[in-house]
């Protein structure tokens, strides 16, 4: 990876460590946040981001740690380039051998919480296909922010409320360090493939 770019993400997320959980997260019904192990310094679990799932569970960042990871950034009112993003994560999953995608999980940040509510999320996910690998998030505007920095994701509001993204899906380590990236859309990417290979495997 570029030393620069190494070092504005690890200075992102010394910035980032002291984020607060949003209000929604404090409701009846979460599980509780798991303490995790210390992440290394250019893992993307150094953010202390606090997230909400598809079924209504709170989770920090970091308790993704111990498994391979493909993670993006999507909107779910989104009717392009967001649909393929999932098409694609799937076709990246069905390239992998049994053993290996049973390892892998899927993070999904949305970028526009104030529309993507933990139902929409799950409506979303049952439109998608996703299964209980897939964690579909949202969080507070600032969270997603500092989550696409640490990410390599860009994004921006536009007028209408529509958003000009960029389409990366990240590979993550067990240990939450950006060690392949794709933009590739529609098709399994054979260096995702390459990558996860190269990872030890924890199913489960």
């Amino acid at each position: 990876m570029n030393t620069s770019l190494l070092r504005r993400r690890e200075a992102l997320l010394s910035l980032a460590t002291l984020a607060v959980a949003p209000a929604w997260a404090h409701g009846t019904g979460h599980e509780p946040l798991p303490d995790a192990p210390t992440a290394p310094g250019d893992s993307v679990y150094r953010l202390d981001a606090k997230l909400q799932d598809q079924d209504g569970r709170s989770f920090a960042l970091a308790s993704l740690q111990g498994t391979p990871v493909l993670a993006s950034m999507f909107y779910t009112s989104c009717d392009m380039v967001c649909p393929m993003i999932f098409e694609s994560i799937h076709a990246n999953l069905r390239s992998l051998p049994a053993r290996e995608r049973e390892a892998v999980r899927v993070l999904m940040v949305s970028f526009d919480p104030a529309r993507d509510t933990q139902a929409v999320l799950k409506k979303t996910a049952e439109q998608h296909n996703c299964d209980s690998r897939w964690r579909l998030a949202r969080c507070d505007e600032a969270t997603a922010r500092k989550v696409a920095a640490v990410l390599g994701i860009q994004y921006r509001r536009l007028g209408n409320g529509e958003y000009n993204h960029s389409s990366t899906i990240d590979v993550l380590d067990a240990q939450g360090r950006i060690v392949a990236r794709t933009g590739k859309l529609g098709a399994a990417d054979p260096a995702v493939a390459a990558a996860l290979h190269k990872l030890p495997l924890r199913a489960g």
